[in-house]
């Protein structure tokens, strides 16, 4: 799953782009914050889908 798929699952959720920065972009929703890398079409590892779950409370995969 790219860095855009999980933008537009969690914009979909009520997450909205706050900034972005290079490659980076600042997504958040209430008092939480995310920053979601976007490296073309290459898909984010396992590991840090995880983490963005954790820190959201979403399920993005």
């Amino acid at each position: 799953m790219t860095g855009k798929e999980v933008i537009n699952r969690l914009e979909k959720k009520g997450w909205r782009i706050l900034r972005s920065e290079g490659s980076h972009y600042r997504l958040g929703k209430n008092s939480l914050r995310v920053t979601i890398p976007v490296h073309g079409s290459k898909d984010l590892g396992r590991g840090l889908l995880a983490a963005i779950e954790r820190q959201t409370g979403e399920k993005v995969s």
